[in-house]
């Protein structure tokens, strides 16, 4: 618990440590260098037409290495897909390979990760009629791959502020939920993704993420995410999350633009 408070970040909704959308190079939970710490969390995204739960487990070892479980389940609420159902698992894991993000206050070198995530969809419900049962019916190359990033991330205690810069390769559809590839490209592409965050007070955080997204698939018209959120952090030992979040147009079935409450709530040590 040697760690200042907030400054483990919070869990993003594919697990790993960092804003809601973004993974930072922070290492999770309060462990310092002789140490570890642990969270669980459970996030909800509501939007006019789909929801988006995502719940898990991340541990940081030593202030070095963090390794995160999590799973998401996505459902739609609007005719023809109201009865869609997706579900993908996500193993993490996050190296730091250089700097401190807290104690490098005298110098500008950021704190620098690298971290991969494997995601492993298992399939599609409430599309039978249609016999669409697996992602690759609806032209993903595959339903499982990799996401691989290196993120920097800088805190400048002075003006209260945190900046990250996240790099991605990447060629998950919709995080993945949508499998990885499809007709359009079938390649690896790099995106970028960026978080700034103002420290009100020591327990109160606002700021605001974006994260471009590729656009593999035909039937998805994908586009970059966006929020700006609300962190509380009344102890190291709970925190919560409150945004509003643009996820763009989701499927070419439903093509309106996708935007909603997204809500995080974090526990641990």
């Amino acid at each position: 618990m040697g760690k200042f408070l907030a400054t483990g970040g919070v869990s993003q909704v594919e697990g790993a440590g960092g804003g809601g959308i973004v993974p930072w190079a922070l290492i999770s939970g309060y462990g310092t260098r002789d140490s570890w710490g642990a969270n669980a969390h459970y996030t909800y995204l509501k939007t006019q037409d789909y929801k988006l739960t995502s719940y898990g487990v991340a541990v940081g070892i030593a202030d070095r290495v963090e390794i995160s479980l999590a799973n998401q389940e996505f459902k739609g609420s609007l005719a023809p897909l109201d009865r869609l159902a997706i579900e993908q698992d996500i193993v993490g894991v996050k190296v730091k390979v250089a700097g401190d993000a807290v104690y490098d206050q005298d110098r500008w070198l950021p704190q620098i990760a690298v971290g991969a995530l494997y995601k492993k969809n298992k399939g599609v419900r409430g599309l039978g009629a249609l016999g669409v049962t697996n992602v690759k019916q609806l032209g993903a190359g595959d339903d499982r791959g990799y996401d691989y990033y290196v993120a920097a991330t800088k805190i400048l205690f002075e003006q209260s502020l945190l900046l990250n810069a996240t790099l991605r390769s990447t060629k998950a559809n919709q995080m993945g939920l949508l499998g990885f590839g499809g007709d359009l490209r079938d390649s690896r592409r790099l995106m970028p993704e960026i978080s700034a965050a103002y420290l009100v007070t020591r327990k109160l955080a606002v700021g605001a993420e974006y994260r471009r997204k590729p656009h593999n698939l035909g039937v998805d018209d994908e586009k970059a995410y966006y929020d700006a959120f609300v962190a509380w952090f009344p102890t190291k030992h709970f925190s919560v999350t409150a945004a509003y979040a643009e996820l763009g147009d989701i499927t070419i079935f439903n093509p309106k633009k996708q935007r909603g409450v997204y809500l995080s709530a974090q526990a641990g040590f």
